[in-house]
Order: C-alpha cells, then structure tokens, then sequence
C-alpha cells in the first residue's frame, strides 16, 4: 500500500489519480480541519486524518504501508503555514514513524537547489527535510525537481490570473532574468512512480527538469500568447517584490503568490536537460505545447455545458424512479 501526504495538493492529485488507474491501493494523509479536504473525485481511497505533528496518528496512518510518497509542504500557504512545523518537524516525525512501522521506502519531492545553507527558506527547509530522510534508516528516493506546471498549479495558472487582472503593468522581480525549467506535471509523477517501482534508484537523489529553460520574462511573453493579454513587464527589485508580496498575501486571504514564490525566480533554478531522458527514459513535454488549460472558455459555451449535464443527470433521476418508463419512439 502507498501512502501519499499532501494528496490534495495539486501534484498530489494527480499522483493519486495515477496510482488508482494502476490498481494500487492507496492511502492519503489529510490534516485535521474544518473544511472539506480536496480530495480527487471519481475515485476509492482510504483516508487516514492526522498532522505531521501527531506522532501516534501517523503511526497509525502508516500500518500496512509499504511505500511513503511524501509531498507535503507549507509552502503554498504564505504566511499561513509553517516551513518549520511542516516541512521540518513534519518530515522527522514522518520518517521516524516510518522507520517504526517498517516502511520499505520513503519517495520524497524536493526542489533544485535544496541545501540547508541556503538563503531561501524553502530550499532552506527542503535542505534539511533531505537530511531527516538520510538519517532515517529507511530507504529513500530524493526527487529534487524544477517548478512543476498543469491545471491548477501554483506557478501558471496565478500567473495567467495576474496578467487578466493587472492593470496595464506587470511587475516581475528582478526584471523576469532569472531563468527556469518548467516540468509538466505528468511527466513528474511518472518519475515519482518509477522511483517507487525500482529497488536500483534506493538511497539516491535526482535533479529532474523540462526539456527547455526559459527566463521568467519569457514564460510570461508566452502567457501572454497564450491569454490574449498584452501587458508592459516592469522591472521591480527583489527586496520590493518581496515586500509587495507580503502586503498582497496578508491583504487578501486566497492570494495566489506568497513570498516564498519569490524562492523560485530569485536564481536559475535548472539542471541538465538530458537528465529526464537519461535517469528515467521520458522526453519532457514542452512547455508551449500543454498550456491548453489556461484557455479561457466562453460563458456560453460553459451554459451551454452545463446545461447538456443537467439534462442527463435529470435524466437519471427520471430513469431511476420510474425504472419502466421508455423515450417515446
């Protein structure tokens, strides 16, 4: 059995979605809250409701696990969240829970770039979240991976929300220089899976990215291809960024970006392009070619949408209570 933490998150759904179609059984770690965790739809799995800082609960979320995919991190959650609780704390009582119940591999996503020296609390915490894993005594796989995109990811798909919104102006830290390495989503949990699926990939760390880099200024020219939306990119400082950041993240509850975004662009972040093909055998989906997401479709074509599944759920309903009742020939 897998067991999957941060399996609402956006790569984490489709991580579970995958692992389903594959006939596995899995089981997703949720945190205790009030609200309705998001869950992917349309498929049975079990559900084991602790904290990463609830040692007995994760003990018992971990029985019958052979195989921990650990993505959980605070970092979408601005200042809402806690690198310190959840990617490093969280991590060790992970892994000590894990070496407990006999775990025979921890998967573990990371970032390039990762090091606990590292100015940038994110790399900063995947650094030492890396470290936790080491020394856990259980063997591990360490994906360190480049920003990841698809539907309804944090990097993308903010971004085209940004440019529908900003009024004229784009700001971009550092003027967009610094440069990336977009990996589709898809491709990612594929490695993921191959991970979990080879025994010769045990205690070893992997830099995966796209098959292309491309400066931040670039990906948002392409954005704009994309949406239709022209907007003049203005060159805006690190430190200032970052203080924009904060303010917008403190200011509006759902903010898309928060300030350890900036994490991302402060630096290159890539790694050889050929280490996709090489380590797992994929040729990484351009990053042009899979923007079919960001497409906005018309109200109409969404009424009339909804519409076609309203008819057929009533349908249903009709069929269902008057199961002799036949369409008049």
């Amino acid at each position: 059995m897998y067991l999957v933490t941060g399996g609402t998150g956006f790569i984490g759904r489709a991580l579970v979605r995958h692992l389903f179609d594959t006939g596995e059984r899995v089981r997703t770690l949720v945190r205790p809250s009030p609200r309705t965790p998001r869950l992917p739809t349309g498929i049975s799995l079990e559900v084991a409701v602790s904290s990463l800082a609830d040692s007995r609960g994760l003990r018992a979320a971990l029985s019958g696990v052979g195989t921990v995919i650990h993505l959980a991190s605070a970092e979408g959650q601005g200042n809402r969240g806690s690198l310190l609780t959840t990617d490093i704390e969280g991590t060790r009582n992970l892994v000590e829970a894990a070496a407990d119940a006999g775990v025979k591999r921890i998967i573990y996503l990371s970032h390039l770039g990762a090091d606990r020296m590292s100015a940038f609390p994110v790399l900063k915490a995947k650094g030492i979240a890396e470290e936790h894993i080491r020394r856990s005594g259980v063997p591990f796989t360490i994906i360190r991976s480049s920003i990841v995109f698809g539907p309804e990811d944090r990097f993308t798909v903010p971004l085209a929300r940004l440019l529908r919104f900003a009024p004229g102006l784009l700001p971009l830290p550092g003027g967009g220089r610094a440069v990336v390495q977009p990996l589709w989503v898809e491709d990612l949990v594929t490695c993921l899976l191959w991970a979990a699926d080879n025994a010769d990939m045990a205690d070893q760390t992997y830099e995966i990215g796209g098959s292309e880099n491309f400066p931040l200024e670039q990906i948002m020219n392409t954005l704009m291809d994309v949406t239709h939306r022209r907007r003049f990119i203005v060159n805006l400082s690190m430190p200032n960024m970052r203080a924009l950041l904060i303010a917008l993240d403190a200011m509006f509850p759902h903010f898309p970006f928060s300030s350890f975004s900036l994490d991302y662009f402060s630096l290159n972040r890539t790694c050889p392009v050929e280490n996709l093909p090489r380590i797992f055998g994929l040729m990484p989906a351009r990053f042009s070619y899979r923007l079919d997401y960001l497409h906005r479709v018309p109200w109409t074509e969404r009424l009339a949408r909804w519409s076609t599944v309203q008819t057929k759920r009533a349908a249903e309903r009709l069929r269902e209570r008057f199961p002799t009742l036949r369409p008049p020939e």
